[in-house]
């Protein structure tokens, strides 16, 4: 087969098959949103918004408030679903995972059924960047397993909340040099502060840096980046560990969510040449 036939076949097969665009929206700043994003979000037939329950319908908000804002095209359709609950009870944490990851790909699979057709896209509006700790890529990965859909998608990257953290403390993400990690809370006392000067700290229901006895830590905290609601912390962790403790409850509390990350340093550019 030539090569101009080729790409002919798969341009023709590409128009037979459901398309899913895995938006970035940053971390809950309309403005986020990059040129590309709203270019897709524009083409797609369904846009698809999840539902976390009650205590969480700012999350589905904030992406209805996007698309407010930014597509315009009057054919466009939204779907609103429910999102599989995690099962956590008497299950180690991958076990956990990998049930949820089966249950939300299942339905995914009936949203492409019942409201695609074979030559029309859907869109997922995607906190941060979709390869940053979201598992929306591999979810895909098991409906495409399981054969009963054919589908094609394409990722838009989005500002993840690392660059969202940074910006807000108005800190480099890195010493001059050295490596960065990022981790989890489950992870972090595996590496900081013995092997990683700084370590990025992302789902941590734990918080983790509480345990962490060290007295020339440093930690920037932030929840809620981006957004009118946002709050960041920093300084020396033995002086505001108590303080981000209390706040971090009092806004989970306020809210019914929260979404938070933190950068842990330890040492200062240049301190190797000493």
């Amino acid at each position: 087969m030539s090569r101009r036939f080729r790409q002919t076949a798969l341009k023709s097969e590409a128009k037979h098959m459901r398309h899913i665009h895995i938006v970035g929206i940053g971390t809950g700043n309309p403005e986020h949103l990059t040129v590309q994003a709203i270019n897709a979000l524009n083409s797609a037939d369904v846009i698809l918004i999840p539902s976390k329950g009650a205590a969480k319908s700012e999350l589905a908000d904030v992406r209805r408030d996007i698309c407010q804002r930014y597509v315009t095209n009057p054919a466009t359709r939204y779907v609103d679903y429910d999102v599989p609950s995690r099962q956590m009870a008497d299950r180690r944490y991958v076990r956990s995972v990998d049930e949820w990851h089966d249950a939300i790909s299942a339905t995914y699979e009936r949203l492409f059924l019942e409201h695609l057709t074979e030559s029309q896209s859907a869109a997922f509006l995607v906190w941060g960047d979709p390869g940053l700790y979201d598992s929306t890529l591999r979810i895909l990965e098991r409906v495409v397993g399981r054969g009963k859909v054919v589908i094609d998608y394409s990722v838009i990257p989005g500002i993840t909340s690392i660059q969202a953290l940074t910006a807000s403390h108005r800190i480099p993400l890195n010493l001059v040099g050295k490596p960065v990690q990022i981790t989890t809370g489950r992870r972090l006392a595996e590496s900081f502060p013995g092997i990683a000067e700084t370590a990025v700290v992302m789902l941590d229901g734990e918080q983790a840096f509480s345990k962490i006895d060290d007295p020339d830590a440093h930690i920037y905290w932030g929840a809620y980046l981006g957004t009118k609601d946002e709050i960041i912390i920093a300084g020396r962790l033995a002086e505001v560990s108590e303080r981000i403790l209390a706040t971090r409850a009092e806004a989970r509390a306020r809210h019914g969510w929260i979404m938070d990350i933190y950068l842990m340093r330890k040492g200062r550019d240049f301190d190797d040449l000493e």
